[in-house]
């Protein structure tokens, strides 16, 4: 019966979307602000070098991309969402229970940076620190109390006698679930004293909220410039950022390793994660041009090592996962979790 009900339902949006096909001739995408700057890149060449118009690329964080996308099929909702992260499981529940069809397509790689002015002295942090600096609650003396650190040296007498002063993406943002998984759970787990009172994800997860962290909103170019105006802060943002602003910002190292391309790619740099786009399968073929996108995306002018995406800063996928995605993805091969 349920199956009944799913496939009435399919069908009558699908004939509700062909009325108004015609309603948008445009590709619109939505998602990750990490992901924008490539998604921009390749929207613009794929303008210009096929038949179909500019798609129309919105910096909306990850999560409120995935909400965009799975609220619907028809020209109201949008074709495809990028993502600085995977799709959750509680996301795709709700795009299949809306009765879309999501083809997965991985792009490649990117670090998380820490970045602040070059006017500022150059930072070191490990993990630890990072969620010392950070965390909500920290464990001292066999109990966990709220972060009593206000300045970089309270925490480590070699690091900067400044104020803490973080500016960070917000909880709808890609760039925040992976920054709290790989660095702040990495921190967490790295201490003894956290260790010792068993702390669970969500501790360690949680971050501070007396004005220490700032959420500075889905502009990453937004946070660059507000450490050029303060080169006593630090922000959170993706490599492609600090590649394209190399000349005003600098990285900190991360247990000892600085956010290059080449420690990226090699996995030496820990605060490193995929990043991912999702076409939604029901707009193919109605909206114009979907099928044409994913595969300039997926070309090696574009994705590959010599590709017009490096030069924004895109790590690259290795040869082999690039052949394999490119076939998944020119196929529209369902996913399933």
């Amino acid at each position: 019966m349920m199956r009944k009900s799913f496939v009435l339902a399919a069908a009558a949006v699908t004939v509700a979307f062909a009325g108004a096909a015609e309603a948008r001739d445009q590709i619109r995408i939505v998602g990750s602000s990490t992901v924008f700057p490539f998604s921009t890149a390749v929207a613009e060449a794929f303008g210009k070098s096929t038949k179909f118009k500019t798609p129309v690329v919105e910096s909306t964080g990850s999560g409120g991309g995935m909400k965009l996308f799975c609220a619907g099929i028809g020209v109201n909702h949008p074709d495809i969402t990028n993502a600085s992260r995977r799709i959750k499981k509680s996301e795709f529940e709700k795009c299949t229970k809306a009765g879309i069809g999501i083809t997965e397509v991985k792009v490649g790689f990117d670090g998380i940076v820490l970045g602040s002015s070059k006017k500022s002295r150059p930072m070191s942090l490990t993990k630890a620190q990072i969620f010392l600096a950070l965390a909500h609650k920290v464990p001292q003396n066999g109990k966990l109390i709220d972060n009593p650190y206000k300045n970089w040296s309270d925490i480590d007498k070699n690091l900067p006698k400044t104020k803490i002063e973080v500016l960070g993406p917000p909880p709808t943002s890609g760039t925040r679930d992976a920054f709290v998984e790989l660095a702040m759970e990495g921190g967490c787990k790295a201490l003894p004293a956290a260790k010792a009172l068993g702390l669970k994800k969500k501790k360690c997860h949680a971050i501070r909220e007396d004005g220490a962290f700032i959420e500075a909103g889905e502009n990453d170019n937004l946070i660059v410039q507000k450490l050029e105006a303060n080169p006593a802060a630090v922000g959170i943002f993706g490599f492609s950022f600090l590649d394209q602003n190399s000349d005003k910002i600098q990285g900190a190292r991360v247990d000892g390793v600085q956010p290059t391309f080449d420690n990226i790619a090699s996995g030496k740099y820990a605060v490193s994660r995929s990043l991912f786009f999702y076409v939604k399968q029901q707009h193919v073929g109605t909206i114009p041009g979907i099928k044409e996108y994913v595969n300039e995306f997926t070309s090696e002018k574009a994705w590959g090592p010599d590709g017009y995406l490096v030069d924004k800063g895109l790590i690259p996928l290795p040869d082999a996962d690039r052949k394999k995605i490119m076939t998944s993805a020119r196929g529209l091969q369902a996913l399933s979790m």
